[in-house]
């Protein structure tokens, strides 16, 4: 008798699962599989049948041959890394699991398996990535909020995951500080921790002006002050002594056509959609020529500009990697209105050199609205909520620099860095790509309990 074609053993093998002949099916699959061990719909019958059976030695060999044979696929991975688990393979059930995310990083369900499986090798610090990233996406799909949004078995699993984030992170940002702490004293870091408090607690209590939001961190103790005084900031005079010159290197660059900026709030957005520009009269639009984004460094853009950068570069600038500094010439066109906000920290402050400024514009601070002269600098900061617009007809350019606050030490400047990175290290940790990812997606889990 001649051996079936495979595709006769696949029309075969379907014919029998569809009357239930289950038994039969499962023998015209193998010889599928046979021949070809990645064919989507004999493998998955199989992989269904070994499950349901039981057979977690057959799930393993199946998965093992598949892969070898370049199947490369997430719920495959995840049907090995079950079956690894069931057979007490630790190890190897963690690094398929991990394989299976890597193709598809939204499976939370799996993710929090995953944290179970590390947390019980003691593997504390990927337990913690694993447990914290797999509640983010589950209530990035509103699951895992409240008891009635979670499925009735995970329920003391998701609490357990919970619980051990609340923990995890406090000790791994506490721990960050110590050093600093043994070699200065509690009370030289008081003011960071107590920023620390107010972020573990989800930015919840009050802040020292009643127009402060912070949207990421709070040092408590500092000024409850819009804009600060010029004379608290020797280097003023440096960059409005300079400014005419830096002037004319804004002005080179404006001239050199829009392909040089950038929209401030990010390539494709949006801001009148998202409710953060506004012009009555066209479009709106917030520019940007960068010399530091989130502390990365515009070399080409700094040797287009030697004045400005040779000025800035001699400021007390926060240097945090991807986070800080921030300097651009800020590019603001007629009619357009940046609408109310409020920044990040009040661990740094915001200086503007106006450097264009048409009639018809200037920038409200909390309660208290400025017009920019142009060479002279405004320093504020920007928790205070804080708008501002050009109702003139021309173009209103000015250089925005991010400076630490002048009532923080060099004691808490350092450790506020130590803070930040450390942060931004875990949330990389869980798989973020990007500082505004992370700080958006971050505050899903730490409003929200079960």
């Amino acid at each position: 008798m001649q051996p079936r074609a495979p595709g006769d053993s696949l029309l075969i093998g379907r014919a029998l699962a569809q009357s239930g002949q289950l038994n039969e099916a499962e023998a015209h699959f193998a010889q599928v599989l046979a021949g070809d061990p990645g064919q989507p719909e004999a493998l998955a019958f199989a992989l269904k049948r070994a499950m349901a059976l039981g057979d977690h030695a057959s799930v393993i060999a199946m998965t093992d041959r598949a892969i070898a044979a370049g199947v490369i696929d997430p719920t495959l991975f995840s049907a090995l890394g079950h079956a690894h688990l069931f057979c007490g393979n630790r190890p190897a059930a963690a690094a398929a699991l991990e394989n299976s995310l890597a193709l598809d990083p939204g499976q939370f369900q799996l993710r929090l398996k995953l944290g179970q499986l590390h947390e019980t090798a003691g593997n504390r610090y990927q337990a913690l990535t694993a447990y914290f990233r797999a509640v983010i996406d589950a209530q990035k799909q509103d699951r895992w909020k409240s008891e009635a949004t979670t499925e009735p078995g995970l329920h003391e699993a998701v609490k357990q995951a919970m619980a051990f984030i609340v923990e995890g992170r406090e000790r791994l940002f506490r721990s960050a500080l110590g050093p600093l702490r043994r070699m200065h004293g509690a009370v030289a870091v008081e003011r960071v921790d107590r920023c620390l408090d107010a972020y573990l607690g989800g930015m919840g209590g009050s802040f020292d002006h009643p127009m402060q939001r912070p949207t990421y961190l709070f040092v408590p103790g500092l000024s409850s002050a819009g804009f600060y005084p010029g004379e608290l900031f020797p280097w003023i005079d440096e960059l409005e002594k300079n400014a005419g010159a830096i002037r004319e290197e804004a002005l080179a660059v404006l001239a050199g056509g829009n392909g040089v900026l950038e929209p401030f709030l990010g390539q494709g957005s949006d801001g009148v959609a998202t409710g953060q520009l506004r012009n009555d009269r066209g479009e709106a639009a917030w520019d940007a020529f960068f010399f530091y984004r989130h502390g990365r460094r515009y070399d080409e853009n700094h040797l287009r500009c030697p004045v400005t950068s040779a000025v800035v570069e001699k400021l007390p600038l926060v240097r945090i990697e991807d986070h800080a500094p921030e300097i651009l010439f800020s590019v603001l066109t007629p009619g357009s209105h940046i609408l109310p906000h409020t920044g990040m920290t009040n661990s740094r402050l915001v200086a503007h050199l106006a450097l264009v400024i048409p009639p018809g514009c200037a920038i409200r601070v909390g309660a208290e609205t400025r017009e920019w002269e142009e060479g002279r600098v405004l320093v504020f900061d920007d928790t205070h909520e804080h708008e501002a617009w050009n109702h003139g007809d021309q173009t209103r350019v000015v250089l925005i620099v991010d400076v630490w606050n002048h009532y923080l030490t060099a004691i808490e400047r350092e450790a506020f860095s130590t803070l930040v990175q450390t942060m931004w290290s875990f949330h990389r940790a869980c798989g973020f790509k990007s500082v505004e990812q992370s700080l958006e997606e971050q505050k899903l889990q730490t409003t929200t309990a079960m």
